[in-house]
């Protein structure tokens, strides 16, 4: 019923580094090679934590953009665009609001560890508290059926497939539904058919939660349905119902394993962090500084690399032979740290050479990030009012 395609954004609160690149940037680079991709600058989102001073979010998005193109995203193959030049994702945040239950946001394991972890800053706010509705805003209004993201934010998509199939129960109403359930029920094959039956069933006659889920489950792995008969079958086990926003699903990505400077996560604000553009003297200085084997004390004392920051930048960056040639020389001497960190100085610099040419041109002329992003707006808006002239019309909102 509708395509497949990814949606993903980051919020603009400081300069792109490795870290971002390693976690998140490749996994972009990657998938926009395979699906259509809508990439966004999360600028009210930044405004979650960041609302006493938004002076950094102007800059910031620009600075991001141009990180994200050096890095090799391609706006031929991807669409960039920023969050609050689609009007559309608030007026869906405030409808998904009306009937959202309160307890789905403040049961969102981030929601406790953020604030948390900012105690510094007051998120005692609705827009604190509502950042998971907005993110679901973001994704559903695309009608997305790829999310990309961590293990940590796995539960933010199991929430929106929430919201997405509650408005679905509430609001949808298509003619000639039952007979399109029905249609797509054989389409599972005898057996599953049957299963599939007897499971709605239990469900709706006997309110068995766990035949809801495994009915679930069952449709979660029915890789021959398209995507409007799977979502068309999940409305039919709890009632005739028809798909009008699409349940995402979570395309898990590796955690990038590069580390800050210290072994901490890669972060600004830790200030051990190497920026995505960094230039080759601080990347060579940086590098040569690092915190090592605390026991090694003098050249001749042996280290041990798991101790040892740099040899989690070796993991990412070394290739076989000159991982072991690290272990052999630290763990017997042979070799002193500087000689050690070389490779990694002269891989970063490898890797950043080309985003240092891709960067240039928007550097020299920024007017052609701003057109890039003023066609990627117009391109995310053309869809986000597909969507929500569905979602006005199911919710009586369509007035003539």
């Amino acid at each position: 019923m509708y395509p497949d395609r990814v949606v993903s954004g980051m919020r603009p609160t400081g300069s792109m580094h490795l870290g971002h690149y390693h976690g998140a940037l490749k996994n972009w680079i990657k998938m926009q090679t395979e699906l259509p991709c809508l990439f966004f600058v999360a600028d009210w989102h930044a405004l979650t934590t960041h609302y006493d001073d938004p002076s950094v979010i102007e800059r910031s998005t620009w600075d991001m953009l141009v990180d994200w193109l050096a890095a090799g995203v391609d706006p031929s193959q991807s669409t960039l665009f920023i969050q609050s030049r689609v009007p559309e994702h608030a007026e869906l945040h405030l409808l998904l609001s009306m009937a959202t239950p309160l307890g789905w946001l403040e049961r969102v394991p981030t929601y406790k560890d953020q604030i948390d972890n900012l105690a510094n800053k007051d998120l005692a706010t609705y827009g604190f508290l509502g950042y998971p509705l907005l993110q679901a805003a973001d994704v559903l209004i695309y009608r997305a059926s790829q999310v990309p993201v961590g293990e940590d934010q796995v539960p933010h998509i199991e929430m929106m497939r929430e919201i997405a199939r509650r408005f679905n129960h509430l609001y949808g109403k298509e003619k000639g539904f039952e007979e399109k359930a029905q249609d797509a029920v054989k389409k599972l094959g005898s057996k599953r058919a049957k299963l599939y039956n007897e499971l709605r069933t239990e469900y709706q006659q006997d309110g068995k939660d766990e035949a809801l889920a495994q009915a679930k489950a069952m449709l979660d792995d029915a890789q021959s349905l398209s995507m409007g008969d799977r979502e068309r079958l999940f409305g039919y086990l709890e009632g005739s119902r028809k798909l009008i926003l699409v349940e995402p699903q979570a395309r898990l990505t590796e955690a990038s394993r590069l580390p800050g400077l210290d072994g901490r996560k890669m972060s600004k604000s830790y200030g051990n962090a190497i920026a995505l553009r960094e230039d080759k003297e601080s990347v060579n200085k940086k590098i040569r500084t690092m915190p090592t084997d605390p026991a090694r004390v003098r050249r001749t004392d042996a280290g041990d690399p798991v101790r040892c920051p740099v040899w989690q930048f070796h993991q990412v960056y070394s290739d076989t032979a000159t991982q072991e040639w690290v272990v052999k020389g630290c763990t017997s001497a042979g070799i002193g740290c500087i000689e050690c960190k070389q490779p990694v100085i002269d891989a970063i610099i490898k890797e950043q050479e080309p985003m240092h040419e891709r960067a240039q041109p928007y550097l020299d002329d920024p007017s052609l990030v701003r057109a890039i992003v003023a066609d990627g707006n117009d391109a995310a808006r053309r869809l986000a009012l597909e969507t929500m002239r569905d979602v006005r019309e199911a919710m009586g909102l369509a007035y003539s």
